[in-house]
Formats: C-alpha cells, sequence, structure tokens
C-alpha cells in the first residue's frame, strides 16, 4: 500500500557490470559486492548501520543492480525475533504498493497483444463495473492506472483495514454503492481500489484467478521464482516480523491478513527478486522466460499521463516518474502493515536500487537509503569518490525545551513538542508528527522514519522558519470550549491493529488514520465531516451514526466502516478489572513473601508524608478503598510518601502549579513490595504493562514513584484528563492523541511542572512521575503502620 502523498518506494539498485550472476541463487545470504562497487557497498553499509539504529528498525534488505546483474546485496538486523534469525539478501517482505507495477505489467501485455484498451470504458470489461451506481461514467484503465480515476482510495470491502479477506469480486463490486471523490481526470488521486479494478480486468477478460495469472504470466517468466501475491511454505520460511508502531509509543506485531484489493499491495518478495525485475526493466522487458513487454511499452509506461509534452514528473502507467540528479528516474514505494518498500532506477544508465524494512510507515528511511545508494553507485561508475550520506544529530534535554512551544496561527501553524532529549514538530493543517534533530550548527531538521528534509532555524523575532514559511511565537492555552455536538463523535473507532481517533483541537474536530496521520476536518452538518483536499484522503468524507444518546456508534470514513471502540474507562468514574485471583488470597501470599535481594550500596530511607510538606497537597488514595481497579482495598490507610528528596522536588512543583490555579492529587505514592505483588498477581497478564512486576521491584517500592493528578485550586474539583487513573488501556499514555484541547494541555501542565522538578513521566501512565534519584534506594516493604509509629 501507499501512505504517503508523494511516492515512496522501495530501493533496488542496479548497476552494470558483468561479474554477478543474472539472477541471485537461492539460499545465498549475500551478493557481492563486486569490485567496482565494493567502495560503494561500504558507504551504504555504514548508512544502514546508522539508520537502523536511529530508527531501530528491526530488519532491512538491500539489493544494487547494474544493467543485467545484482552487483551486491545483503541484510541487515534480525529476520525472525523469536528464533534471532538474521535478515538476508533472501528474507520476504511484503512489498506493498510496489506490487501495482506488476499488475499494471499484466495489463500492459494484454494491450500489447490488442486484448484490451487503455482508453476504453472499463465497462467493456466489466459491464457490472458502476460507481455509485451510475453507469453513465467513464473510466479507462489508463485513469486507473495513473491515478486519475477519481475513485475513493479505499473499496468499502476488501479495503486496507478490513481483516476478513473477501475475494477480489466482492472488493471491486462495492464500489458500485459509492460515488466517484472526483471527476475522472480531474486531479491525481492515489488510490488503491483503483488497482484493484484493474487486476479485477485481469481476472475476468482471462478467466483466471488473479494471483495464479500474474504468478504465470508475469513473475515466472521475469526470473521471480518465489515472489507470489498468495503465502507459500517458501514465503514463509523466510517472511520478516512486521513490526506496527502508534505515535503515542506503542508497539506490536504487525497483523498479516491479506488484502481484498490484492493486486494494489499484496506481493511477496525478496529484494533480490525485485533487483531481478530492475535488470528486466533494463533490458528492454527481455526476461529469462522470454520478452515480458516490448521496450517501446515500457517506454510509454514511464511517460507521465495527463500531463503537458515533455512533462518529467508524475504517474506514469503505474509507475511514478521523476528525475535523480539530472538523470531520468522511475520509482514506486509500498507500505503495508509492518513494512516499508522502496523500488528506484535510472533506465537510460541501467542502475537501480530496492530496499524493505520491516518497520511500520518507515518509508521515508528505505527513500533515503535508495537514493543514497544510487548517488554512490553513480559515482563508483564514474570513478569518482564516493558520497558520504548526510546524518544528523541529537538535541539535548536543554535545546528541546528552549524550542518547544506553539509557533504562528491557525492551520498555519505548528507545535513543537519536547519529550526528554527529543523534540516533535506536528503541523496543524494535518500530516505526519516528525522528530527534529540538528542537521548542521544552527538548523534542525525533520528526520524520522517517515519524515526527512523539512528544515526550522530560528527567525529575529523569536519565532522560527519552518520550510521558508516564518512563525511568531504563539501563546498556548486550554480552549475549553467544545462544541456539545461533538462530544459524542469525540473518540475510537476500528479494529486493534489500526485505529481511527477523532478528537478536538483548538476548537476544530480532526481524524487521526492509520496510526500516524493527522487531519482537520471541515463540518458539513451535524454528522458530516470532510477531510481536507490533500493528504491520505483528500476529498474524502466522514458521517457518523449516533445511538438515542447522542454518542457515535460508528462512523463511516472515506468509504470504510468504522465501529466505535470501547474503552474501558470511557462511561465509568472508576477503571476496573476482574482479579484472576480473590484480592484476600493474594494478600495472605503476598505477606508472606520475600522482596527480591538486591546487591549494591543505597541511601537510607528517609521518607517523609507529602502532606505535611505542604497542606495544598490533597490526597485520594483509592488503594485504602474500594474505590480502585481492584474494587478492594489493599491499603489500611490513606497516605503518601515520598524519599525526601522526591518530596520536596513535589512541593515545588506544586509550588509552580498554583501560579496557574492548579493544586497536586496525590493517587499513591510509596508502595510496600507486598501490594506490588498483589496487583501483579491479580492483573490479567494482557494488562501487566501496567502494573510493575515484583520480581523486580518497582519505583513506588523505593519511595521515589509517585501517581498523581490535578485539582483546580479554586474549586477543589479534580480535572478532567483524557483517560482514569489506572485505567489499561491507550489512554494511559502520556502522548495519547485523542481528547479535547483542554485534557490534553492539562496533562502537559502536570507534565511540564513533574518534569522541571526532576520526575520522568512513565511511557504508559500519564499520573505515574518517577524521581530521578529512584535508583539510590532499596526495595521497601515497611507498611504504612510502621512508618507512622
Amino acid at each position: 500500500m501507499q501512505r504517503i502523498t508523494r511516492v515512496l518506494g522501495a530501493c533496488v539498485l542496479v548497476l552494470s557490470t558483468t561479474a554477478c550472476e543474472r539472477t541471485a541463487p537461492p539460499g545465498r545470504a549475500t551478493i557481492g559486492p563486486t569490485d567496482r562497487y565494493a567502495a560503494a557497498a561500504r558507504s551504504i553499509e555504514e548508512f544502514i548501520d546508522h539508520e537502523m539504529k536511529d530508527k531501530a528498525l528491526p530488519a532491512l534488505s538491500i539489493a544494487l543492480v547494474d544493467g543485467d546483474s545484482i552487483v551486491w546485496s545483503r541484510g541487515f538486523g534480525v529476520e525472525n525475533s523469536e528464533k534471532g534469525t538474521p535478515a538476508t539478501a533472501e528474507t520476504v517482505y511484503r512489498v506493498g504498493s510496489v506490487s501495482k507495477l506488476f499488475t499494471d505489467i499484466g495489463v500492459m501485455q494484454l494491450v500489447e497483444q490488442g486484448t484490451l484498451d487503455l482508453d476504453a470504458p472499463v465497462r467493456r470489461y466489466l459491464p457490472e463495473f458502476a460507481p455509485g451506481g451510475d453507469t453513465t461514467v467513464t473510466i479507462t484503465l489508463r485513469q486507473l492506472m495513473s491515478h486519475r480515476s477519481g475513485l475513493t482510495r479505499e473499496p468499502p470491502i476488501g479495503n486496507y483495514f478490513v481483516t476478513d479477506e473477501p475475494t477480489l469480486s466482492n472488493t471491486v463490486t462495492s464500489l458500485n454503492t459509492v460515488p466517484l471523490v472526483y471527476a475522472p481526470e480531474r486531479t491525481t488521486k492515489y488510490s488503491n481500489a483503483a488497482i484493484a479494478v484493474v487486476g479485477y480486468v485481469l481476472e475476468q477478460t482471462q478467466s483466471e484467478a488473479f494471483a495464479p495469472y500474474l504468478k504465470r504470466t508475469v513473475l515466472t517468466p521475469m526470473g521471480l521464482t518465489n515472489a507470489n501475491f498468495e503465502r507459500t511454505p517458501t514465503i514463509d520460511a523466510h517472511l520478516a516480523d512486521g513490526l506496527m508502531w502508534t505515535r503515542h509509543g506503542r508497539t506490536f506485531p504487525a497483523p498479516e491478513f491479506q488484502l481484498g484489493m490484492s493486486p494494489a499491495g499484496s506481493m511477496y518478495a525478496t529484494m533480490p527478486e525485485l533487483g531481478q525485475f530492475l535488470s528486466v526493466l533494463f533490458n528492454g522487458g527481455a526476461a529469462p522466460g522470454g520478452q515480458i513487454l516490448k521496450r517501446e511499452t515500457l517506454e510509454q509506461m514511464w511517460v507521465p499521463q495527463f500531463a503537458p509534452p515533455g512533462a518529467t514528473n508524475g504517474f506514469g502507467l503505474g509507475f511514478a516518474v521523476t528525475t535523480f540528479k539530472g538523470h531520468r528516474a522511475v520509482r514506486h514505494g509500498g507500505a503495508i502493515y509492518g513494512f516499508a518498500t522502496e523500488l528506484l532506477a535510472l533506465p537510460d544508465e541501467r542502475l537501480g536500487v530496492a530496499v524493505s524494512t520491516s518497520k511500520d510507515f518507515a518509508n521515508s528511511v528505505a527513500e533515503r537509503i535508495a537514493e543514497h545508494a544510487l548517488a554512490a553507485a553513480l559515482a563508483a561508475r564514474a570513478g569518482e569518490s564516493i558520497p558520504t550520506a548526510a546524518v544528523t544529530r541529537s538535541t539535548t534535554r536543554e535545546e528541546a525545551r528552549a524550542w518547544a512551544g506553539r509557533y504562528g496561527q491557525g492551520e498555519r501553524s505548528v507545535e513543537l513538542v519536547a519529550r526528554d532529549t527529543v523534540l516533535f514538530m506536528t503541523p496543524t493543517r494535518g500530516g505526519f508528527r516528525a522528530r527534529l534533530r540538528w542537521s548542521g550548527t544552527d538548523s534542525l531538521m525533520t528526520d524520522d522514519e517517515g519524515s526527512y528534509g523539512t528544515l526550522v532555524t530560528r527567525a529575529r523575532n523569536g519565532g522560527i522558519v519552518a520550510d521558508r514559511d516564518t512563525l511568531a511565537r504563539a501563546s498556548v492555552g486550554a480552549n475549553a470550549s467544545v462544541r456539545d455536538e461533538w462530544r459524542g463523535l469525540i473518540g475510537e473507532y476500528g479494529w486493534d491493529h489500526n485505529i481511527l481517533y477523532v478528537y478536538e483541537q483548538d476548537g476544530r474536530m480532526y481524524a487521526l488514520i492509520e496510526w500516524l496521520a493527522h487531519y482537520p476536518l471541515t463540518q458539513v452538518s451535524a454528522d458530516e465531516f470532510h477531510f481536507p483536499e490533500y493528504g491520505l484522503y483528500a476529498g474524502e468524507r466522514l458521517v457518523f451514526t449516533r445511538n438515542a444518546q447522542g454518542k457515535a456508534t460508528e462512523v463511516v470514513a472515506a468509504e470504510v466502516r468504522w465501529q466505535r471502540r470501547s474503552i474501558p474507562g470511557e462511561d465509568v468514574d472508576t477503571y476496573k478489572t476482574n482479579p484472576v485471583r480473590p484480592v484476600a488470597e493474594l494478600r495472605t501470599e503476598a505477606l508472606a513473601a520475600t522482596p527480591p535481594v538486591e546487591q549494591g550500596t543505597f541511601r537510607d530511607d528517609d521518607l517523609v508524608e507529602l502532606t505535611r510538606l505542604d497542606p495544598r497537597i490533597k490526597l485520594d488514595v483509592r488503594y485504602a478503598t474500594d474505590n480502585n481497579f481492584l474494587g478492594t482495598p489493599v491499603y489500611s490507610q490513606a497516605r503518601a510518601f515520598l524519599q525526601r528528596p522526591a518530596a520536596e522536588a513535589t512541593v515545588r512543583a506544586q509550588m509552580a502549579l498554583a501560579k496557574k490555579g492548579y493544586g497536586l492529587m496525590i493517587h499513591d505514592g510509596y508502595r510496600p513490595w507486598y501490594v506490588t505483588k498483589i496487583f501483579w498477581d491479580a492483573t490479567p497478564e494482557k494488562d501487566h504493562l501496567y502494573v510493575a512486576d515484583p520480581s523486580q521491584g518497582s519505583r513506588h517500592n523505593r519511595g521515589c514513584a509517585v501517581d498523581l493528578t490535578l485539582y483546580e485550586l479554586a474549586t477543589g474539583r479534580p480535572v478532567q484528563m483524557v483517560g482514569l487513573y489506572d485505567e489499561a488501556s491507550d489512554r494511559s499514555w502520556p502522548d495519547y492523541p485523542g481528547g479535547t484541547t483542554q485534557q490534553r494541555m492539562l496533562r502537559e501542565i502536570l507534565r511540564d511542572a513533574m518534569e522541571n522538578e526532576g520526575f520522568t513521566v512513565y511511557d504508559a501512565e500519564w499520573w505515574h512521575f518517577d524521581y530521578k534519584d529512584w535508583r539510590e534506594y532499596r526495595i521497601g516493604n515497611t507498611t504504612f503502620e510502621a512508618l507512622g509509629r
């Protein structure tokens, strides 16, 4: 699948030499490099090593191609995490939207034969095809293959999100229920649905299922022996583990279901196989199994469609056409759950590169590695010095905090947020949050898995210049004016593997889709909103369905039906779980157990009671009541202790917050070890992320962790955060993107006050803060009663 508005791709570097074999022999962990490209390979390896460490990529493989030959191919990282299998040249990846090129080539074979006509109405081949039920609309294969058909990005059935693996027939038929987003040829509208239709034309006209047809007519003749649109035992033997990640920091294994729109993104391949594909292109369509396409047909595919004569950029037939260092280039990217691929080639130079990595939305990394590989290959061929890939360096904690803030106004604004030593930039107009790093002495640059190259510098007025746009520093306030009609829409929709977040920001509704892409929405009516005219879902709409209480039960977003998700703490005041075993039984075992023995030198305990240091600090110690996640008391007293340095730092945070009208409300401080053991043993294993492992002890046990929230000094009422205290859900993560501006801003106010005094927030709990000196204290198991004495 393709995620990003401009084409991103997999990389295969094609270089001309006769020293290597035409195709990669099966089982070769590494190919080459040949002498000519040895220095280039070393430079590329060094860059890959840096990027894998910096972006935490699990596995990556690359193939360099020169004419007929793969001159270098190898893998990096780990193919299978459970077995510890290293990635090699033969590691298999899901190549996402690179698949489209092979589907389009299958069509062009039939165009050469006169069986298909690129400019005939698709209804000639699919009489039942009528988008939106309109039988008068005329859409052609040329429009579909160059993303100018106006079709929705995703079909209602068989789209990128649903897991039921419907047939290609059902997928394409579902398009008859939704209208076009744009009139054909009006604008470029990237569409996976469009290529599903292209594949279905092959299936119907050739009376053969799409996957075996493509395997027989395109993949096998090209010499792509194991590549396939269907999983096979050979593919499974070396398929890399795909990794997903969310904007708020959670990672999980990528789902593996097959897409109903298989022709648009379901191909599996190794990088040498994509390298072999490039060799076929460079040889004018000649392949081990015969002539795949005529040279003039390939040239036709590399001409920008619906563009002025002589245009050098745009979508051709499948391929994205562009230039690279003055050379004509063709490329395509691929993004599918857990994988990112880049394919980049210079047809006139007969050089190319293919790169794939097993991390979701890492297309920017794959693209940069491909481009550096191609630049290094050009230099090696010319006998010039190999260029050094540019790398950025991290900001310090102080630098990140100095740059943090809001800049600009309205949609022409950005938010810079400091997270320890990391600085992120989020554009209000939508798109992707990107990490900023130093690219020189005074310039920051976006550089992470999915973004690279936007420069940010200081402006003379104390503002910033972001991508040549000067933005003044703006004040940030907690905007409480959320329209009542929106409150029932805010929430999560969809599936565990892909959640749609609907939230309010600065008095406007937003959608965060595909984990990382956020867009401001335009309201059309009470229950209908539109995506902006740019981005992944340009021009598409969201239509909500509400229940009698006004709460949305589902939303049809971009023609995909998303059910509202049940969030454990959404409609209750206290999050509850069902203990695995009776708490009374667990208490008896915990009191009889012994904390782990620790070696080393530690400070003496100096636990002090927080409320005695500042009377404005309130207590809400729920573990002394039945109003907690276990539904039963675990403390006999409602008290909160911390080691003296941590306690005094908490008081300083309270003093700073009082100037803003807030006080601290403590849920928990020092926690005897036996209580940690009760929590662990009572909590279902799936939620162990939210409780400490007693075999390691916790920072609470050392008296250096505090659970807390804010309350209003004027009213005494606790504030409303995005999620509940002790809630075992994504809403507990400190960077969870949902909720309202006010809720997120209050979360930031609390975090900022605590971090200023030496605390660090726990990754999965917005309320949990650890003091910097926690390692200097022993695990404690003294009861509150003993402390009181």
